[in-house]
């Protein structure tokens, strides 16, 4: 099928193409305010479906408005009607549509003659009254909120909150995009004779505000945001996109002895903790049992043994691992454990542990196997 994408450079064009390409669909006609205005009329000939994404929404002078969100719309639906072209057309307009502002009113011109050139020429068309948007690929410091703010946390630069309480009807990229290829693939949600993103989230300025500081401090913490909150999961996914090019890494803090080094990597309230351990050749480490506290070790280089004792027993149990085999090792309440390094090299363990160490309640008690 052959596509065409006006607004192709575009937050949500991007974001699209790369989806589209993603399925499968190679035969994209990419439209660009700086393309050679003689392709509109090749493309307008040869296109299957349109997705009409171009617009403008911050010009240098407010009659743009108009020439951007209905002077193009016309010309590209002039284009298609000249080769007598009924392909489907997808415009993107926004909730801002219904405002008594000179960006609403050129949406909805825009929205009136796509509803009239179906009329005319009985091709399908889908109008999206899009919401604020946000995801990876939005630019900062120009028409969204989330793209600023994450852009300004991740440099430590300050953001500026008026109304902590004001509300926000936001849509994520991948949402959106998925729905716009359910529209090109028959399967569009239709509310009335517009169409809408069925997924949204609504949520305070402040509250965004507060998730995306609360990402910056998580490396410092050791921490993982709410994996169960879409919202969250999705901002999360955004702010990261934003990270400076020389920020993407981070260090943690090792502790070291002789023996080799304990690095804790990840801490999480309801789901544990995750360490790196490293034991140099003849260390044994360990030699201490839990009561509720439970462990799971992963050998990943190196060799070692790790031995059991039911602290009641005098039966030692014992389990060769080796970074060549990958096994998980479950140690079990109650029995006191070591591991030891058997090889000749640095052995190193993932470990991870049901609960954050707490110095109050360590839970730990020495005990040889």
């Amino acid at each position: 099928m052959k596509i065409l994408v006006t607004g192709a450079r575009g937050f949500v064009g991007k974001n699209l193409i790369a989806e589209l390409k993603n399925r499968g669909y190679e035969d994209i006609f990419e439209y660009n305010r700086d393309t050679d205005r003689s392709l509109l009329d090749k493309y307008a000939q040869e296109c299957e479906f349109v997705f009409h994404l171009a617009g403008v929404n911050r010009p240098k002078d407010e009659i743009e408005f108009m020439e951007g969100n209905f002077g193009f719309t016309s010309e590209l639906l002039e284009a298609l009607k000249k080769h007598n072209n009924k392909a489907p057309v997808l415009m993107t307009s926004s909730i801002q549509a219904t405002k008594d502002n000179l960006y609403g009113k050129s949406k909805k011109a825009g929205e009136d003659l796509l509803f009239n050139y179906s009329e005319d020429t009985g091709a399908n068309v889908y109008v999206y009254r899009l919401p604020n948007l946000f995801g990876k690929w939005c630019r900062p410091n120009y028409n969204s909120v989330i793209a600023t703010f994450c852009h300004n946390v991740a440099r430590d630069l300050d953001i500026q909150i008026n109304n902590p309480e004001a509300k926000l009807t936001l849509a994520y990229i991948d949402d959106v995009v998925h729905e716009l290829i359910n529209a090109l693939e028959g399967n569009a949600t239709l509310e009335g004779k517009y169409c809408t993103v069925p997924i949204k989230h609504e949520v305070k300025l402040g509250k965004i505000a507060e998730l995306l500081q609360s990402f910056k401090e998580s490396r410092k913490e050791l921490s993982i945001p709410d994996m169960n909150d879409p919202f969250t999961k999705k901002l999360y996914s955004t702010y990261l996109s934003y990270l400076p090019k020389d920020k993407f890494s981070y260090p943690l803090k090792m502790n070291v002895d002789n023996r080799g080094s304990f690095t804790e990597f990840i801490r999480t309230p309801e789901r544990g903790q995750v360490s790196v351990n490293i034991s140099k050749p003849g260390i044994t480490k360990g030699n201490h049992w839990h009561h509720t506290k439970n462990e799971k070790f992963l050998v990943v280089s190196g060799e070692g043994l790790i031995r059991f004792r039911n602290i009641n027993s005098d039966e030692i149990i014992e389990y060769r691992v080796s970074g060549e085999k990958l096994e998980v090792v479950d140690i079990p309440t109650g029995y006191t454990h070591s591991i030891v390094n058997v090889g000749d090299t640095d052995m190193v363990t993932i470990m991870w542990v049901n609960e954050c160490f707490d110095p109050e309640n360590p839970d730990t008690y020495y005990l040889e196997v």
